[in-house]
C-alpha cells in the first residue's frame, strides 16, 4: 500500500468519523492482509485496540452438532459463499449463564447467547503477513466441564499476541451434551464408544489449527494446547489421547496437575469415568428425562432435556479417543510427549487465605483423609487451637498440592524426553476481596493473557509488571518449550532429584515443593 493511499484512507476514516457515519481503524501494513481464507471460505477479522493486532471471532470449526449430529463426532464445517464477517463472538455452549459467583467476578464468567450451534473458534493474530509462522496457542478453557467459554473476558488474546504468537481460544461442547455416554450411541459408533464429544471437539479444533492457522501467520509445527481446570485436564486428555497424535508441540495446564494415582485424582480435572459406569449414568439420565431411546433423546429440545443435571459429566476411558488411563499410558509410552508446563496456585486445593475449620474439624479431616497417617500429619502441622488449626489446614493443603504435582512430574519424567516446568502461583488479586479470597483457583489467568483491562479491579504498577512478566514466560514457552528468556528470572526445569518449583507472583524464583520432613510424610501417603 502506497504512502499516498495509507494518507487517502486515514483522511476519510477521520472525516467519516467526525460526522459519526463510520468507525475504522487503519494499521497500513501492520496488519494481516485480508481477506484470510481457510478451508470453509474467506474470513475478515477487525483490529484490536492495537492495530498490530487483528482478530477473528466466531470462526465455525466444525458443523453445528444439532439434531442428528447431537452427540456424534463433529464434522467439517460447511463451505460458505463470499467473505465471513468474524468481528463478534458466536453463541458459547449450552450451560446455564451466572454472571457472578464469587470470588469468579463478571470477567471470569461466560455471558450471552448459548447454544448447540456453538463450534466456533477465535483468533488474534499480530502477523503482518500469512508466511511469518509465529508460534499458536490454543487455549481450552475452565468451567469444570459444564460452564465457560472461548469468549470469557479474561481470555481476551490481544496483549499476549502482542508478545509474537498467534492466540486461539474455542468452544467445546459441555455437560451432558458434552460428556453422555449411553449404550445406543456406543452401539451405533465404529468404535464402540461414547461419551467424549467435548474432547473430540478439542480435537477437531487442533485439527482446524493445523489446517488452516498458517493463513493468519501461524506455525502449524509450533503449537501450545493449553488450559486452566478443566481446560487443564482436557490438556492431560488430549497428551494420553492417540487421536491428537502430532497436532501440538508443548502443552500447559493450569491448576490441573495431581499425581496418577492419588484419591484426589478423582475429584479432580483429571477424573475419568469407565465407560460401563459412564454408560449406566447416561442410562439413568435418559430415564430421569422419561427417555428410553437414542431418538427420543434426540428428539428432545435442550429446554426438554433440563441442563441443570446433577450427575457429574467427566471424559471416559471409552476404548478410542482414551484407550487407557495416565498411568497406563505413560507406563507405555505412549503418550503425546510433548514439552509440559503446569502448576496450581496457592488458595485452592482446600487453601484459603481466611479459613474458618476449627480444631476439632481439622483432627477429623487428618483422620478422614489419611487414616493410618494422620497422627504424622498433625505432629507435622500442630495446632492446639481453632486460630492455629487454620494456619495448619493452609500449609498442608498447600504442601500436598505442590508434592502431588511433583509426584506426577516425577512419574511423568520415567518414560518422557521433553522438559517439564511447574510453577505455584501466590500474588492475589486485587479489589476489595484481595484479603478474602487471595490467589484463588483461576486467579493468574487475567496475568497469563494480561487482560487486565478486561475487568475495572484497581490494578497497581506491580500488577501490571506481573502480568508483563507471565506473558512473557507463556509466549517464550510457546515459542521454544522452554519458557526462559532474557530479562526474566530464571525457571529450572523440573529434576527428580530437586524437590524445588518456580514461584510466580511477587517474588519469582525457585522455591521448595515442600520442607523434607511434610515431604517424607508426603511420599509415604502417595505411597512412592
Amino acid at each position: 500500500m502506497s504512502r499516498l493511499m495509507i494518507f487517502l484512507i486515514s483522511s476519510i476514516c477521520i472525516a467519516a468519523f467526525a460526522g459519526q457515519g463510520l468507525h475504522c481503524a487503519v494499521s497500513a501494513a501492520a496488519s494481516l492482509p485480508q481477506p484470510v481464507r481457510v478451508e470453509a471460505g474467506a474470513i475478515s477479522g477487525i483490529p484490536t485496540t492495537d492495530a498490530a493486532v487483528t482478530s477473528f471471532k466466531g470462526i465455525p470449526y466444525a458443523a453445528p452438532p444439532v439434531g442428528e449430529l447431537r452427540w456424534k463426532p463433529p464434522l467439517a464445517p460447511a463451505k460458505w459463499q463470499g467473505v465471513l464477517h468474524a468481528d463478534r463472538f458466536a453463541a458459547s455452549c449450552m450451560q446455564n449463564i451466572a454472571e457472578e459467583r464469587k470470588p469468579w467476578t463478571y470477567e471470569f464468567m461466560a455471558h450471552g447467547e448459548t447454544s448447540e450451534d456453538c463450534l466456533f473458534l477465535n483468533v488474534w493474530t499480530p502477523a503482518k503477513s500469512p508466511n511469518e509462522r509465529l508460534p499458536v496457542l490454543v487455549w481450552l478453557h475452565g468451567g469444570g466441564y459444564t460452564e465457560g467459554s472461548a469468549s470469557v473476558p479474561a481470555y481476551d488474546g490481544e496483549n499476549l499476541a502482542r508478545k509474537g504468537i498467534v492466540v486461539v481460544t474455542i468452544n467445546y461442547r459441555l455437560g451432558f451434551f458434552g460428556y453422555l455416554a449411553y449404550p445406543e450411541l456406543s452401539r451405533e459408533s465404529p468404535y464402540g464408544a461414547s461419551g467424549n464429544y467435548g474432547l473430540l471437539d478439542q480435537i477437531a479444533a487442533l485439527q482446524w489449527v493445523a489446517k488452516n492457522i498458517a493463513a493468519f501467520g501461524g506455525d502449524p509445527t509450533r503449537v501450545t494446547v493449553a488450559g486452566q481446570s478443566a481446560g487443564a485436564g482436557s490438556v492431560h486428555f488430549v497428551t494420553i489421547s492417540p487421536l491428537a497424535k502430532g497436532l501440538f508441540q508443548r502443552a500447559i495446564a493450569e491448576s490441573g496437575s495431581a499425581a496418577w494415582k492419588s484419591p484426589e485424582v478423582a475429584r479432580s480435572p483429571m477424573a475419568m469415568k469407565k465407560l460401563a459406569d459412564a454408560e449406566q449414568d447416561g442410562v439413568r439420565f435418559a430415564e430421569e428425562r422419561g427417555a428410553h431411546s437414542l431418538k427420543e433423546l434426540r428428539a428432545m429440545t435442550w429446554k426438554q432435556l433440563n441442563i441443570l443435571n446433577p450427575q457429574r459429566m467427566v471424559p471416559v476411558q471409552d476404548g478410542w479417543v482414551l484407550p487407557q488411563g495416565f498411568a497406563e499410558t505413560f507406563a507405555a509410552g505412549k503418550q503425546n510427549d510433548v514439552p509440559f508446563l503446569t502448576g496450581c496456585n496457592a488458595d485452592e486445593g482446600g487453601a484459603e487465605p481466611h479459613p474458618t475449620i476449627t480444631l476439632e474439624q481439622f483432627r477429623k479431616q487428618a483422620h478422614d483423609r489419611f487414616a493410618g497417617l494422620a497422627d504424622d500429619l498433625l505432629g507435622l502441622y500442630p495446632a492446639a487451637t481453632d486460630a492455629q488449626a487454620a494456619e495448619a489446614q493452609n500449609a498442608a493443603a498447600r504442601d500436598y498440592e505442590r508434592a502431588s504435582m511433583y509426584f506426577w512430574a516425577q512419574d511423568r519424567q520415567k518414560t518422557s524426553r521433553s522438559k517439564t516446568f511447574t510453577y505455584y502461583w501466590d500474588h492475589p488479586l486485587p479489589g476489595p476481596d484481595k484479603e478474602r479470597y487471595g490467589a484463588f483457583h483461576t486467579s493468574e489467568v487475567p496475568y497469563v493473557f494480561d487482560s487486565l483491562k478486561m475487568s475495572d479491579r484497581p490494578w497497581g504498577a506491580d500488577d501490571r509488571a506481573i502480568a508483563n512478566r507471565m506473558t512473557s514466560y507463556w509466549a517464550n514457552f510457546a515459542a521454544n518449550g522452554d519458557p526462559n528468556g532474557k530479562g526474566l528470572h530464571p525457571w529450572p526445569a523440573f529434576n527428580a532429584d530437586r524437590a524445588i518449583t518456580m514461584e510466580l507472583g511477587d517474588r519469582p524464583g525457585p522455591i521448595p515443593v515442600a520442607e523434607k520432613p511434610e515431604l517424607d510424610f508426603l511420599r509415604k501417603h502417595f505411597g512412592r
